[in-house]
């Protein structure tokens, strides 16, 4: 795949290259290359040549790793535990090498042995074990926590084949397994010492000792046993390094000897299969019941497991369970480890013998929970039955849990049932299930939306109730970016003109970004911006030509959307627009029409059917525009293939335009909205999620707003979801409406679309059709500012200069300030929020 060359220089290098240093480094990837992959340099592959380069670095990061452990366990520091189900870390190496300040040494150290790190880097296959902005989120935290030095551990799952891999087969999404070990991973070190027995099933008795305390007694039904392993995760600078802790599944005896030499070879090794399945895939299909059990297992395996870990390491160091939350802060990253609630109070109570009262004080002290969501269906909740037979003693937990809640609530609003059927963390109405998210938040000191338009709807409508009966717990932490790797790495030639403008100083402090500003209308400065994206353009442009064999002019206006695919994230708005464009072109072939190369990446969830067909009408429409000579190439359409960290690293310095077009409310925040204005994008938008503050940031007349906005939304979904008025009123909506349902872009199967006409017609949820006109305009208005050329550059140029305050290391500093109460190193990238006009 093509990437961006390397930067030539970093300012984290030195001016010359130290000839002791390079031959150093020389000599230590010749050492691993013999020593630990066995091959002598004539006769190793690129994958070797990667694997012995990734291991010498790697040596040097655990320096400074158990250089960091060390100082702040000396320091009786107070440590964050970051639990998320998913990590989407992406390539490590040239990350870390940016950090550590050793790119310059070790490209040149490779060069001279014939050698290019460009070549390496593409051996280095991406940890996919994440869905998309979740698990970056958690990756780009990771860093942030390392790079404010903040003593930290991150807790996942190491899934043995992470997210699928996406194959494109005639137009269709087809899931295939993502085999990102099987050369192995050069960044982990395996920790067998460090082993937790993980319960399941089982009965709870209640016994009474000698001095006639009652205690529960957990008898599991099956064990399993989490295995660490530890990742280093460096800071900027490289001056801390935390670790990112993933556990594998594995039963405690692999192999049923007697079982086995009866004949039974199957059945010898089956409760081995069953243990391992944990940590096979991330997010099986929960359609079936064995399904819904995987994923409620997997959830409980890794907060079991870390919640054991991070209390021994606590009992370690400090030696008394009461002080458990002044020595450590536990986030849970969304509702996914809400579990740790209910964990916690079993390990404090049934483990460590604490009263329950003080168990729950610590227990609420403790825990923090970032919600991702106003989607009342991801707010996970669990069949009653289901979670009796896998956890019964948390059950029990839970009931006691909400007992004394209900009590609360019963004294706030008395004799109100529907209150306290709507606060109750059992939901009798749907079959009777346990509520994970109201789970999380009473269990919580802090509760935490991800941008400020999310975390007031959060008080509006999911927790609406709870925030009514534990006022004050809800705060807002904006989304935020690491800009070393979606700015310094990813766009290497926009970085260097940043700095010839903004000084090196920008690498540890962007705020200084703003000093762009007094360049933004700068002719000379405006070329060399418009050169650097043209550069990242015919980059984007070889890599669609050599995976989709579509011929792309660099010169059009790129306009992207790159993320989950999802019915409120509207791609499917997207192909409306752009078969209405098609349309408008076939009708007026001879007019002025601004080129563009529609770009889309992202998977749809294997048991998403609509998604998936979505996907396919996307390919459909591509199949027919792109292969229709009457318009004069002025309109691509691309969907590119399995989308992951590195195609978007590709991908982002390319975008001209960016698609944040989610259905207002619906979108907590969003953070690929940060990386695409960051490189120069210009973002057409709702008013939904973090859009909002990239709005008053990067100012009104610099980002193209269209549509209905939240509380529109919310009225007219009451009218009812019929669309009829809308498209009567639209004749681009209507006839691009007919061509789907009618069969211009299927024409093998007239009616494989129809289910997609009917609801655009008349169950317009997502307020598809409502919003059409309002965003049809705006994509012409989008053209208007293309063609005024310097307008355009100028607008991109604001962009980039006002988005230092979008830097997860702000984010998790105000975490660190407002939540954990930990300490962070002197600030230097914080600033507030500006209105910009």
């Amino acid at each position: 795949m093509p990437v961006q060359s390397l930067p030539e220089k970093n300012s984290s290098q030195p001016a010359h290259l130290d000839e002791l240093a390079l031959a150093e480094i020389k000599s230590a990837i010749l050492a691993k290359l013999t020593l630990a992959i066995g091959k002598e340099a004539a006769h190793a592959t690129k994958h070797d040549w990667y694997k012995a380069s990734a291991l010498a670095l790697r040596d040097r990061i655990v320096h400074r790793w158990l250089v960091s452990e060390k100082e702040s366990y000396d320091a009786g520091r107070k440590r964050v535990y970051y639990l998320s189900l998913e990590f989407l870390i992406g390539r490590l190496f040239t990350d870390s090498l940016n950090n550590m300040g050793l790119l310059a040494q070790f490209a040149a150290a490779l060069g001279d042995l014939g050698v290019g790190l460009n070549d390496l880097r593409k051996c280095e296959p991406d940890a996919a074990l994440g869905n998309g902005g979740l698990g970056r989120l958690a990756a780009c935290f990771m860093e942030s926590m390392a790079t404010l030095e903040i003593p930290a551990f991150g807790y996942g799952i190491r899934y043995d084949y992470g997210l699928f891999r996406q194959i494109i087969n005639h137009g269709w999404q087809q899931e295939f397994p993502d085999e990102w070990l099987s050369f192995g991973n050069p960044w982990e070190l395996q920790r067998p010492e460090v082993v937790y027995q993980v319960k399941f099933g089982g009965h709870v008795d209640q016994v009474t000792d000698g001095k006639g305390y009652t205690r529960a007694v957990w008898t599991p039904g099956e064990t399993v046993q989490a295995i660490a392993y530890d990742t280093p995760i460096v800071g900027w600078r490289g001056q801390h390094v935390n670790a990112l802790r993933l556990w594998s599944a594995r039963a405690p005896d692999p192999l049923l000897i007697d079982v086995f030499n009866t004949g039974d070879y199957l059945g010898a090794t089956a409760h081995e299969a069953r243990a391992e399945a944990i940590c096979k895939f991330l997010y099986p299909n929960d359609e079936s019941p064995a399904g819904r059990e995987l994923r409620l297992r997997q959830e409980y395996f890794f907060v079991s497991a870390s919640l054991q870990d991070l209390i021994k390491r606590h009992l370690d160091s400090d030696g008394q369970i009461r002080n458990l939350a002044k020595k450590a802060a536990i986030q849970l990253n969304d509702t996914h480890p809400s579990l740790a609630v209910a964990e916690l109070m079993r390990l404090l109570v049934d483990v460590h013998g604490l009263r329950w009262d003080d168990a729950w004080q610590i227990t609420v002290a403790t825990l923090s929970y970032t919600n991702h969501t106003l989607l009342p269906e991801a707010l996970e909740t669990w069949p009653l039955d289901l979670f009796q037979r896998t956890l019964p003693r948390h059950l029990e937990i839970i009931y006691r849990i909400n007992e004394a809640h209900l009590g609360l609530a019963e004294a706030r609003s008395p004799g109100d049932i529907e209150f306290r059927a709507s606060v109750s963390l059992i939901d009798e109405k749907a079959g009777r299930r346990v509520r994970m998210g109201h789970l999380a938040f009473i269990g919580s000191h802090r509760i935490n939306g991800v941008s400020a338009m999310h975390s007031d709807l959060m008080k509006e409508t999911v927790f609406h109730d709870l925030n009514f009966l534990y006022p004050g717990r809800i705060t807002n932490k904006t989304n935020g970016i690491t800009f070393r790797r979606w700015l310094t790495l990813a766009n290497p030639g926009l970085t260097d003109l940043i700095r010839s403008v903004a000084g090196d100083e920008v690498l540890d402090d962007p705020t200084r970004l703003e000093r762009l500003e007094a360049f933004a209308g700068d002719s000379a400065f405006q070329q060399q911006f418009r050169s650097v994206k043209h550069r990242n353009k015919v980059a984007l442009a070889r890599l669609i030509g050599e995976r989709n064999n579509i011929r792309i002019d660099p010169s059009a206006l790129f306009d992207v959307q790159i993320k989950r695919i999802h019915e409120y994230k509207r791609q499917l708005l997207n192909v409306l627009e752009t078969i209405a464009l098609y349309q408008a072109m076939k009708d007026e072939p001879n007019r002025d029409w601004v080129p563009r190369v529609k770009i889309f990446a992202g998977k749809a969830a294997a048991s998403y059917r609509y998604a998936k067909l979505i996907i396919k009408l996307i390919n459909d429409v591509a199949e027919v525009v792109n292969n229709d000579a009457s318009i004069g190439g002025k309109l691509k359409v691309v969907f590119l293939a399995d989308y992951n960290v590195s195609l978007a690293e590709v991908i982002i310095p390319a975008a001209d335009l960016s698609e944040q077009i989610s259905t207002a409310g619906m979108e907590a925040s969003g953070t690929g909205n940060m990386k695409l204005a960051l490189n120069g994008a210009l973002t057409i938008g709702t008013l939904d999620g973090a859009n909002i503050e990239i709005r008053d940031l990067v100012g009104a007349e610099n980002i193209a707003i269209f549509g209905l906005e939240a509380l529109e939304v919310v009225a007219r979904r009451a009218q009812g979801l019929d669309a009829t008025d809308a498209i009567n009123r639209s004749p681009q909506l209507a006839n691009a409406i007919r061509a789907i349902d009618s069969g211009v872009f299927s024409p093998d199967d007239r009616a494989r679309f129809a289910s997609v006409a009917h609801a655009l017609r008349h169950l317009d949820h997502y307020m598809v059709s409502a919003d059409f006109d309002s965003y049809y305009q705006a994509q012409r208005g989008i053209d208007a500012r293309w063609r005024a050329g310097s307008a355009w550059t100028r607008a991109g140029i604001l962009n980039v200069a006002r988005m230092a305050w979008f830097s997860s290391d702000r984010t998790i500093r105000e975490y660190a300030e407002e939540i954990w109460n930990v300490p962070t190193k002197p600030a230097t990238q914080s600033s507030p929020a500006r209105q910009a006009g």
